[in-house]
């Protein structure tokens, strides 16, 4: 199963797949969550949490990049660290012929500060191509990369609104856990 929630800023990405995460109790579960950092009540940068409990500072508005999107600096080093470990662990074991059992990977998100580290989009390609569940974010704004996945055969695009965010991890979930 390949799923992309895709959602406009603010919907609700994180909080479901979160809820989503917590719901895969009978699931070997891998990935990582980003969310805002706030200071006074301004947004000043991102937090990458892997779902194994590491977290590091992805984005802030004092990082000098490059790379930089928009007003934060990039710091590719918390991608390399904890980001993409889990998720490669996942795709080398199933190319080298082990695996984890029932393993569902869960990525937010497919952004622009995410796909600035030059490993990522392979990381996600690979990940594709092996035999593992994957559910990642996807913003809705046009963009190379996650137009092409959108277009995949094998990929499923749920749109997330206000109307489904509340429902919508429970029934992934439910279909996840049935697998």
């Amino acid at each position: 199963m390949r799923i992309l929630i895709e959602g406009r800023p603010g919907v609700g990405k994180t909080t479901a797949v979160r809820a989503l995460a917590d719901g895969l109790s009978d699931r070997t579960v891998t990935g990582f969550t980003t969310r805002e950092m706030r200071e006074g009540g301004t947004r000043v940068g991102f937090v990458l949490d892997t779902l194994d409990g590491r977290h590091g500072v992805l984005a802030h508005v004092d990082f000098p990049g490059p790379p930089r999107v928009g007003r934060y600096g990039v710091d590719l080093g918390v991608m390399e660290e904890l980001a993409l470990p889990a998720l490669r662990a996942v795709s080398s074991r199933w190319d080298a012929g082990g695996g984890l059992p029932d393993p569902v990977v869960l990525i937010d998100e497919l952004g622009r500060m995410e796909l600035s580290c030059p490993g990522f989009q392979d990381t996600v390609r690979s990940l594709l191509e092996a035999p593992v569940d994957l559910v990642a974010t996807v913003h809705v704004h046009r963009d190379p990369f996650t137009d092409a996945l959108k277009e995949r055969d094998d990929v499923e695009v749920i749109h997330l609104s206000q109307a489904n965010r509340d429902t919508l991890p429970s029934k992934l979930a439910a279909r996840l856990q049935s697998r």
